[in-house]
């Protein structure tokens, strides 16, 4: 059952219970008044959150000023999740996790030259000494060198391509530039999202996110109402 709803119930039982029961009278009525009245407050400012109410100014906070709780969220999001420092410190995390995992020389292993070579030799038959290479077996003179060359490739990545150089090549890179440019594009997504926004999709936004929570201020309100309803009945008037 709804909060708001049952704590008003409860507050209706109070004043019934008052009228028909022959003891305590006056404590059950006051508990019950006093209860229900606060526990109705608290749901009117609840629903004028939300809804704009005739004659009663201020009411619909929320859809009035739409604009305002627009830029906030674009604020919210750009400051506490895309800061500058935020995205610099990812970026350096990502870049000192990569530092740590890239051995070019692990990964030239891996790779099949063979097509690279093809692709050489075949430049070089299809150039100008490619006719007196010829004369000495062509291709196949240069086949012979295949494992040799694919051989040489590899120790020169290896010697080239240390973990050392490949960290100071990620450091000296365009990685610098791309925080920025990472901001631009997330700030620009952001702000084209919030223009496509209503007043409605606001509102109910704000309202998926805070309206359920919001119903303990109306059970509360029922409870301390009762409380000082009750408290009422004991002072010397």
């Amino acid at each position: 059952m709804n909060k708001s709803l049952a704590t008003n119930l409860i507050a209706l039982l109070f004043i019934g219970a008052g009228y028909v029961s022959p003891w305590g009278r006056d404590q059950l009525l006051s508990v019950g008044i006093f209860a229900l009245s606060g526990a109705v407050t608290n749901w009117l400012a609840v629903y004028m959150l939300f809804e704009r109410v005739p004659l009663l100014y201020g009411s619909g906070v929320i859809p009035r000023h739409f604009d305002d709780i627009k830029v906030g969220l674009k604020n919210l999001v750009m400051d506490e999740f895309f800061s500058d420092n935020k995205i610099d410190q990812f970026f350096a995390d990502s870049r000192n996790a990569l530092m740590g995992q890239i051995d070019i020389a692990k990964i030239a292993d891996k790779i099949d030259f063979n097509p690279i070579y093809d692709n050489l030799v075949n430049e070089v038959l299809s150039s100008g000494v490619g006719s007196m290479l010829g004369m000495f077996g062509g291709k196949g003179l240069l086949e012979q060198y295949r494992i040799p060359a694919i051989v040489k490739i590899r120790e020169y990545i290896a010697q080239e391509f240390t973990p050392e150089k490949t960290a100071a090549l990620l450091a000296d890179g365009d990685m610098p530039h791309i925080p920025s440019l990472v901001q631009k594009k997330v700030e620009a997504l952001v702000q084209a999202r919030l223009d496509e926004l209503t007043p409605d999709q606001v509102k109910r936004i704000v309202q998926d996110m805070i309206r359920k929570h919001l119903g303990w201020l109306v059970v509360w309100g029922g409870v301390f109402g009762g409380l000082i309803g009750l408290a009422v009945t004991f002072l010397p008037l």
